[in-house]
C-alpha cells in the first residue's frame, strides 16, 4: 500500500522555466556569455543550478568563472524566483486530495535547499509535507539515492510503500536507484518520451491521475 508520494519540484509541482532561464541568462550576460533560447532550458535543467550553469556556457565552458555564474545567478534568483514560477493546474488540488486521504506527502529537489523550501511554502501553504529536501551539503544529488532513501528512513517507511513523482530521467534514475516505483509527469520539462526511454513505470499526463494511479498499485 502506497503511504507516501515523493514529488520532484521544478517541472512536476511548478512551472519555474522562465524564472530559471531568467536568472540563468543574467549571470551568463554579467560575465560576457551569451544568453541561451528559452526551448533549451528544458535540457539544461535537473541536476542542479551549478550544472545548469555549466552546460549554459556551453563550449565555451571555462571552470574558474563558474563560482561567479553562481553567485551572480543566486543573487538574481533571490529576488525573482517567484515572477513567474506557478504549479502545475491540478497539483494544487491533487496535494489537498492525498493530504485528506491520509498520504504522507514529500519534496525532494536537485535546487538549493533553501529556494526548494521557500517555493514549496509559498506556492502550497495549505499543504503539510512530512519532508521538503533541496540539495545541500548533507547528501549527493539526485540521481544519487541517499536524500530519498534519507526520506524513507526518517518516516520509517519500506520503499514498495512510496511512489516518486518526477518529470526527468534523473528522477527515473533517483526512484530506481532507490528501488522505489516512479509515475513518469508527462506535463514536465521533458515529455513522456523521455521517460519511457528511461523505463519510469508509470506515465501520467496530468495530475488528477495519480489518484487513480495509487489505488490500483495498493
Amino acid at each position: 500500500m502506497i503511504k507516501l508520494c515523493v514529488f520532484d519540484l521544478d517541472g512536476t509541482l511548478v512551472n519555474s522555466l522562465e524564472d530559471l532561464a531568467a536568472s540563468t541568462n543574467y549571470a551568463l550576460i554579467k560575465n560576457g556569455f551569451p544568453p541561451r533560447q528559452i526551448h533549451e532550458f528544458p535540457y539544461l535543467i535537473g541536476d542542479g543550478v551549478l550544472i545548469l550553469l555549466q552546460r549554459a556556457m556551453g563550449e565555451i565552458y571555462q571552470e574558474e568563472q563558474v563560482q561567479q555564474l553562481l553567485e551572480d545567478f543566486d543573487y538574481y534568483y533571490n529576488g525573482h524566483y517567484a515572477d513567474l514560477t506557478r504549479p502545475y493546474a491540478g497539483c494544487v488540488e491533487l496535494l489537498r486530495d492525498l493530504q485528506e486521504e491520509g498520504l504522507q506527502l514529500a519534496v525532494l529537489s536537485n535546487k538549493p535547499d533553501r529556494f526548494t523550501k521557500i517555493i514549496v511554502e509559498e506556492m502550497f501553504p495549505d499543504i503539510t509535507f512530512a519532508r521538503i529536501k533541496g540539495k545541500s551539503e548533507h547528501y549527493p544529488t539526485k540521481p544519487d539515492p541517499a536524500s530519498l532513501n534519507s526520506i524513507l528512513e526518517e518516516l520509517q517507511l519500506a520503499p514498495e510503500q512510496a511512489l516518486y513523482i518526477g518529470d526527468t530521467n534523473v528522477d527515473v534514475l533517483t526512484a530506481h536507484n532507490a528501488g522505489i516505483k516512479i509515475a513518469g509527469a508527462a506535463w514536465g520539462f521533458r515529455g513522456r518520451e523521455e521517460l519511457r526511454q528511461n523505463g519510469a513505470d508509470y506515465l501520467i499526463e496530468s495530475p488528477h491521475e495519480i489518484k487513480n494511479l495509487i489505488k490500483q498499485i495498493s
